[in-house]
């Protein structure tokens, strides 16, 4: 599994933590910035991170703002995106499970660290469960290309 990473100002830290049980786990990652506290955009990061799950050069994306709202916002106008804002254990797992999210968004002001990994690892770990969650993401794919 290779993974995509990203984060604003606010979400630096918390990344940086991540990438750190990454190598623990031995999952391949690319850490696509920013790398300093400088104040950035966050939807920079998070067009780059997404496009790059899009294409399929990564299996998923991991980004990190204040919140998680704003780069899931931002990644979810990239067609084939389906970013997940996550701060409880059940969500990540269901974001997986019921959504096949491919894109994890965490809030670093209003997430620990520890709890933060429990959703990294739940979101790596849950395997898409198909059956009639297929058939919705179906209909959300032809949102992607404009159809209703």
């Amino acid at each position: 599994m290779r993974i995509a990473l990203g984060a604003d100002h606010a979400g630096v830290v918390l990344k940086e933590q991540l990438k750190q049980h990454l190598d623990r786990r031995g999952i391949q990652y690319e850490d696509f910035g920013t790398h300093t506290s400088e104040s950035i955009d966050y939807p920079d990061v998070a067009t780059v991170v997404a496009r790059e799950v899009a294409a399929g050069r990564f299996d998923r994306g991991v980004l990190v703002c204040g919140t998680g709202i704003g780069m899931a916002i931002a990644a979810n106008k990239v067609a084939g995106v389906r970013a997940a804002p996550v701060g409880d254990e059940r969500s990540a797992a269901l974001s997986r499970e019921h959504n096949d999210a491919n894109v994890l968004a965490l809030g670093a002001r209003v997430t620990s660290a520890e709890l933060a990994i429990r959703l990294l690892d739940l979101f790596l770990d849950t395997p898409f469960a198909g059956g009639r969650h297929q058939r919705r993401l179906d209909k959300i794919a032809l949102l992607d290309q404009g159809s209703r």
